[in-house]
């Protein structure tokens, strides 16, 4: 009886420790949400580190130091390209903005239900939208100081991570029994792969989507063109919810063209979106990693819900190594069983090559 309440004790011990521990990291989601930000940083420094390692003479160290210069210059060679013209064409946009919605009142005023919604919206307190706006200015500084130190976080982490990446590798692998250690560096290493892959093919959509989108405004005659390209660009980082995003503004701007001009910049967004799909992602992931489309839309959506912006920013490469480590440690270790979940017909063949186990290596 005393062997039965000792086990029991000890189970309930345990259950109130894990739910203590994920109450914990509840709490800290965001700061886990940056430290995967900053484990993005660190997969992109260790590519270039690699690339800069293969093709100088230059030491590990120093190659890491030419990888961070070399993400500076280019950001900064992009500003100095750039910048004026962008932000003359945000000036312009937020200019337009105003003019496209006076047609748009002109358009509401012609129909009963139009009039009935524009009495309401002049009808709202003046005094509570000064107060409002006040506020908000108050807290746009603090969002905006806000983001200055958690690119600086991101960034101070990526450089750390990515110059000892093993260090924290084996750390992680310390934490699981011994004789699971050597599975768990292959599947970290794997999601590794898989992360830097994606990334890879991510960077590659999102120059291919910004310069066809500037080229096809630019075409059509549509203010801001650059400024609503490199939009276009960089929301697709957020897949299947940023591209429509990034169409909203550019309709808008358009629409002060006329309607003509908003139904030929929704026709090139459909374009670019096709070519996108239909034929610039295969040809990335053929090479470098897909993942389900379902997956992706249901991941944005997760962790959307879950975490707010930054779940939706993250949630595609979350998700790619989610499915990675579930794949290594769940489907082939835990269930036994092979590439895409199908069990070996005999236990002692060997394993397809894709599946073989990688070369362990003092880098990641």
């Amino acid at each position: 009886m005393q062997t039965d309440l000792g086990r029991y004790t000890s189970r309930l011990l345990v259950a109130i420790a894990l739910i203590a521990m994920a109450l914990f990291l509840w709490k800290l989601v965001d700061v886990l949400l940056l430290a995967f930000a900053a484990i993005l940083l660190a997969t992109l420094l260790r590519a270039l580190t690699g690339w800069i390692d293969k093709h100088s003479p230059l030491s590990s160290g120093w190659a890491l130091a030419g990888a961070v210069l070399l993400v500076l210059a280019i950001l900064g060679a992009s500003g100095w390209l750039f910048g004026r013209e962008v932000s003359a064409q945000v000036e312009q946009i937020t200019q337009l903005v105003p003019q496209a919605w006076e047609k748009v009142r002109g358009y509401l005023q012609d129909y009963s239900w139009g009039r009935a919604a524009l009495e309401h919206v002049e009808s709202m307190d003046v005094g509570a939208v000064s107060g409002g706006i006040v506020g908000s200015a108050r807290s746009v500084l603090m969002t905006t100081l806000g983001i200055v130190g958690n690119v600086l976080l991101v960034a101070a982490g990526g450089i750390y991570l990515a110059a000892q990446p093993c260090l924290y590798r084996d750390g992680i692998v310390a934490l699981v029994p011994r004789n699971a250690e050597d599975r768990t560096r292959e599947a970290l290493d794997a999601a590794g792969h898989g992360l830097r892959q994606w990334l890879k093919g991510q960077l590659i959509s999102m120059t291919i989507i910004g310069v066809l989108t500037t080229a096809g405004l630019w075409v059509l005659g549509v203010p801001s063109a650059l400024a609503l390209g490199l939009l276009a660009g960089l929301s697709e980082f957020v897949p299947l919810v940023g591209p429509i995003a990034s169409a909203i503004p550019a309709l808008l701007v358009a629409s002060a063209e006329g309607v003509s001009t908003v139904l030929y910049v929704l026709g090139l967004y459909i374009v670019v979106q096709q070519i996108e799909s239909n034929l610039i992602m295969p040809m990335v992931e053929r090479k470098l990693v897909s993942l389900p489309p379902a997956l992706t839309l249901f991941a944005v959506v997760a962790f959307g819900v879950l975490f707010g912006v930054l779940g939706v920013l993250f949630a595609t490469p979350l998700a790619v190594v989610a499915f990675i480590l579930v794949r290594k440690l769940y489907v082939q270790d835990a269930l036994g069983k092979g590439e895409g979940g199908r069990t070996p017909a005999k236990a002692d063949q060997p394993a397809p090559p894709g599946l073989r186990a990688a070369p362990r290596s003092g880098r990641s």
